[in-house]
């Protein structure tokens, strides 16, 4: 039986739930740690602090093989992939071969844009000196999800996009963007039809792989799904019900 751990500050999880559900069977737990959302503007320290307390709790409390950091805020802030934890980091190597003009976007938080983590991980993949790089700070974006406007406001959601996103593809000529934050695989069809031409990358299904290779000996018989909150459980049940998800939420807290 594999029992898998997800969480990031809200609703990010779910895209890579989803990518895990579709190529294994595994007992999930999903935690939402609301209290700490956002993520994306809290320090270096004050993030190492949350994600401790955070791994530790999930450990004692469900004991999984795996527990996926599935925000990449603190996977670029902090050294976390190791032993039975897996992060989530931008996909640069794909980003790579799929690029034509040379020039890509990393459209993540204010926290990751500003990181050395994420300076350290750009070094990491060795771009020749002909491609650009463009840091793009999407935690607005963000907020069009965890807030729930892309359910009911897709016009505001549109706008939004278009300014955040309009000088880089058509003044720097970027035409591949990573979404470089688990909650902007939500917006991914109103990005595509804003910009239909630029290819935006979605990192889940490579890190539902690495968690397959993990714990490909250990798949349940069927797929089941835990949810708990340390934010407003009725709140979080209402977000979850108008994008088909019915299960029983109930409060954690670390």
């Amino acid at each position: 039986m594999a029992k898998i751990a997800v969480f990031d500050s809200g609703l990010g999880s779910l895209s890579i739930i989803k990518e895990i559900q579709k190529i294994m069977k595994a007992d999930i737990v999903y935690f939402a740690d609301q209290k700490n959302y956002p993520y994306g503007t809290k320090s270096q320290a004050q993030m190492a602090s949350i994600i401790k307390k955070t791994i530790c709790m999930l450990e004692e409390k469900f004991t999984p093989d795996v527990i996926v950091v599935a925000s990449n805020t603190p996977s670029l802030m902090l050294n976390l992939q190791k032993g039975k934890i897996i992060d989530v980091k931008p996909p640069l190597k794909l980003a790579k071969q799929k690029t034509k003009s040379k020039k890509i976007g990393i459209l993540a938080t204010k926290s990751s844009v500003k990181s050395k983590g994420l300076v350290n991980y750009v070094k990491e993949n060795n771009f020749p000196d002909s491609y650009k790089i463009f840091k793009i700070n999407g935690s607005n974006l963000v907020d069009l999800v965890e807030t729930g406007k892309f359910l009911n406001n897709e016009n505001y959601c549109k706008k939004i996009i278009k300014k955040s996103l309009e000088k880089y593809i058509i003044t720097k000529k970027v035409d591949t963007i990573t979404l470089s934050s688990t909650h902007l695989l939500f917006l991914k069809k109103l990005f595509e039809k804003e910009f239909p031409k630029v290819q935006f990358i979605d990192p889940g299904n490579l890190v539902a792989k690495k968690i397959f290779s993990k714990i490909k000996n250990k798949q349940s018989k069927r797929n089941s799904l835990k949810i708990f909150t340390s934010g407003n459980e009725i709140q979080f049940k209402n977000k979850l019900n108008k994008i088909g998800i019915k299960n029983k939420i109930n409060y954690l807290s670390t």
